[in-house]
């Protein structure tokens, strides 16, 4: 992962944070499971390609989507059941053989998982820390 790829991540998980904590539009969503950044219910958080040092885009590539899903709740003790709407990031990974991997992440995993990747890219540039750009600050809050 580029440094350009990590800072993106790392803006996302405090994105992620801070939408958990209902900070925002992420607020209207009762569970903080179903909290992710952006005001809108389905979009796309992130998606890398693999490219060449000469600009050709091939490999594989690394990306995650927002889906809403409805799901049946059904009554208890003579109650009638109703429809829950969750939502949940669908993190897709595949190379240049078109073999791939799905994952399905609650908020709180999908926090996990981008701070995991943004710890490994800041070990591998030397403990240089992505979530702070030296030029006007970018990622924090008040920049965004």
């Amino acid at each position: 992962m580029g440094e350009r790829c990590g800072w993106l991540l790392a803006r996302l998980a405090r994105g992620v944070d801070e939408a958990r904590q209902g900070r925002g539009e992420a607020r209207r969503w009762k569970d903080p499971d179903d909290r992710f950044p952006g005001d809108e219910p389905d979009g796309e958080l992130f998606s890398f390609r693999y490219r060449s040092r000469s600009g050709l885009v091939g490999g594989g590539e690394l990306r995650c989507q927002l889906r809403t899903i409805p799901l049946w709740v059904p009554g208890r003790r003579g109650r009638r059941g109703e429809w829950r709407l969750t939502r949940r990031a669908y993190v897709e990974a595949w190379g240049t053989t078109g073999v791939g991997m799905r994952a399905v992440l609650t908020s709180a995993e999908l926090a996990a998982f981008v701070r995991g990747l943004v710890e490994e890219a800041e070990w591998c540039l030397g403990g240089r820390d992505l979530v702070r750009n030296p030029i006007e600050g970018a990622g924090t809050g008040e920049t965004r």
